[in-house]
């Protein structure tokens, strides 16, 4: 009896602590900037577009020491929707099959002999104020200034020239992004949870999901299978995938570099794009969305992953640049609070999607599921009561500059401009952002819990990757709030 008076004394007095605010005089302790500090000007990027031979040419003048860093964007809107899910297959393949000239052994060679490094991905994300999504897939690569035209013949080489017909080595593909998609499931659930809300919410995330998430995985399964029984129909999807997608007509070539390294590299870039195809396929009408649910995705483990979210922009809601702190604020704050310190779980956080308005709460390897979505939904109260004194807004304002203006090496800055010119996002409206944050109040953050209201409304959908008891005990609490799927 004594040891059990124990436990509870000191479990009330773990509570208490969780629950103690830091005092002002120890916060102070912590060397800290001033919101005068922070540059009021967004920092611009040097970027120069120009068109050759159909393509766009995006070149960005930094000091690289010599190394040039390229990125070949292919649209991949063109591709059939039901060869979508195959793509980041496709784009595997490019650099693991070996092509017409040699081995895969003999490619892989080259790319080390000769560059430091040649990967090629899909890429999707929404556009802000446009429902077609922004969907390319790319080659990137990167090499010494002397050596660009070994590069850009590797790039042609792997794009024109890739043997796709060692089934074998194929299958083994397959079968290992199967076991890495099940190991994710397990172990980095709320990001499948968080790829099926986007899939719910927009084209982009529905193709985003249909490439990564559970949908992949579901696809990936019956691929292991058809590889065996139909192996000439997987054959005629991956070249059906490339003549859609090569083309030097709506091609984006981004290069990285100094002066010299950009002069370089446009002789290679000239070949490169004269030996692509003039045309590629015809544009197809993706217009699918995932059934907007609630789920639960059962899994064994003895933790959950717990997503909720909603579009903002569809209650209405206008964005501006204190959103950005907002949101940034609640993960440091109401959210690690109550889910991770309070709640047990490793984290709890939210995102704020500027491009598509999805705001999203998530949890990671989290013992509860309803008492998670409880504190989600008890963010709303929690901005409209919240007081501040001008300290903990400027550093909220800080922390939020600071994700904006962390440092990038050269290549990251070329990269983040050819983002920007993909997604729309001009300097102008970067700016005006950037006034937004540093003029963010505490009358924002109480303004933003109506637009939160959304997230805990009707329009709001929820999917949990959890165990099946889980699941069964959130549905008792709840009468049928979680559609069960069962993935493994």
């Amino acid at each position: 009896a004594f040891f059990a008076a124990q436990v509870v004394k000191s479990t009330a007095s773990l509570k208490e602590k969780q629950e103690t605010v830091d005092p002002p005089e120890a916060l102070k302790c912590i060397p800290a900037l001033a919101l005068s500090d922070i540059p009021k000007e967004a920092k611009s990027l040097p970027s120069e577009a120009t068109e050759s031979q159909g393509a766009t040419l995006l070149t960005h003048e930094l000091f690289t020491n010599d190394v040039l860093y390229i990125e070949a964007a292919f649209d991949m809107r063109p591709v059939p929707q039901e060869l979508l899910p195959l793509v980041p297959l496709f784009c595997r393949c490019l650099t693991s099959m070996g092509t017409k000239q040699g081995s895969f052994v003999d490619l892989t060679q080259r790319i080390g002999q000769k560059t430091g490094g040649v990967a090629a991905y899909p890429f999707t994300s929404d556009v802000r104020g446009q429902e077609a999504p922004c969907a390319y897939v790319m080659i990137k690569g990167k090499t010494m200034a002397d050596k660009a035209d070994d590069l850009l013949e590797i790039m042609r080489e792997v794009l024109l020239d890739v043997a796709f017909d060692d089934q074998a080595r194929f299958k083994q593909m397959v079968l290992e992004t199967k076991a890495g998609m099940e190991a994710r499931v397990v172990g980095s659930g709320h990001s499948v949870a968080a790829a099926r809300l986007d899939g719910m919410n927009s084209i982009a995330g529905y193709v985003g999901e249909q490439m990564g998430g559970l949908s992949y995985l579901q696809y990936v399964r019956s691929l292991a299978e058809k590889v065996d029984e139909d192996w000439d129909g997987v054959l005629a999807g991956l070249e059906g995938i490339r003549s859609a997608l090569l083309s030097r007509d709506g091609c984006i070539i981004n290069l990285t570099g100094d002066d010299k390294t950009l002069s370089a590299a446009q002789s290679p870039i000239d070949g490169f794009l004269g030996a692509l195809p003039a045309k590629g396929g015809l544009i197809q009408t993706w217009d699918t969305k995932l059934v907007r649910a609630n789920e639960g995705l059962v899994v064994p483990t003895q933790v959950n992953y717990v997503g909720k979210a909603a579009n903002l922009y569809e209650s209405g809601y206008e964005l501006t640049g204190s959103a950005y702190v907002i949101s940034k604020m609640l993960g440091t704050t109401w959210l690690w609070d109550r889910v991770r310190v309070s709640g047990g779980a490793y984290g709890g956080f939210c995102d704020f999607d500027s491009h598509s308005g999805m705001f999203t709460y998530l949890s990671y390897r989290d013992p509860n599921l309803m008492g998670t979505l409880d504190n989600y939904d008890g963010t709303v109260e929690f901005l409209r009561k919240l007081e501040m004194d001008e300290d903990s807004l400027s550093k909220a304002i800080i922390g939020c500059i600071g994700d904006i203006d962390s440092y990038q090496l050269p290549d990251a800055k070329g990269y983040t401009s050819f983002m920007r010119h993909l997604l729309k996002v001009k300097d102008e409206e970067r700016q005006q952002r950037r006034d937004e944050i540093l003029s963010t109040t505490v009358k924002d953050f109480h303004e933003f819990a109506d637009a939160l209201e959304a997230v805990r409304g009707p329009n709001a959908n929820i999917v949990a990757v959890a165990s099946a008891d889980a699941v069964a005990a959130a549905n008792e609490k709840s009468p049928d709030l979680l559609k069960i799927v069962k993935v493994l």
